[in-house]
């Protein structure tokens, strides 16, 4: 052991105190909190579940639980709904930039093969990303988050991270 001599720091005390430290779990909840948050995760097992005339619906669905950050809940569900979002395979013909790309993230972040060929129909005559797409925020949002997936040689997709053409 060594003899050598360590100064301390003299940090003051954060403002906060420790109210950070711990963070409250289903134990402190009390018995009626407990019922409602079952009832509700049962609400989006079940909305998740369900079969619906709109894919793009449920993969809304899938992203605001996953920014949620309470996808870990329901991870046997979004499998599936992906599953059958990408079997399904054209069942989203979308003209909706949104849509579109959010497809592809999902897809590609839970290892489905999806190919960045999707995102052409967006392009002009000139091999341009479309102008009027200027005006979609949501839409180039999603395509940028999108393009993040993309790997080596996919040309599109590193187009729009190294030279964003739409900004």
């Amino acid at each position: 052991m060594s003899k050598e001599k360590r100064h301390l720091a003299n940090y003051t005390p954060s403002f906060w105190g420790d109210i950070f430290l711990s963070c409250p779990s289903e134990m402190d909840m009390d018995a009626k909190t407990q019922l409602k948050c079952e009832e509700l995760k049962q609400e989006v097992r079940r909305m998740l579940a369900t079969t619906t005339d709109k894919p793009s619906q449920k993969l809304h669905l899938i992203d605001a639980v996953q920014r949620l950050g309470v996808a870990y809940h329901f991870e046997k569900e979004i499998e599936a709904a992906l599953k059958a979002i990408y079997h399904g395979g054209n069942d989203i013909q979308s003209d909706d930039l949104c849509t579109v790309a959010v497809r592809f993230r999902l897809l590609r972040e839970h290892g489905f093969s999806v190919p960045c060929e999707t995102f052409t129909k967006f392009k002009d005559e000139k091999g341009n990303f479309k102008a009027s797409l200027t005006s979609d925020v949501r839409g180039l949002l999603e395509l940028y988050e999108a393009a993040h997936l993309g790997v080596h040689g996919e040309e599109i997709l590193e187009e729009l991270l190294f030279s964003p053409p739409l900004i």
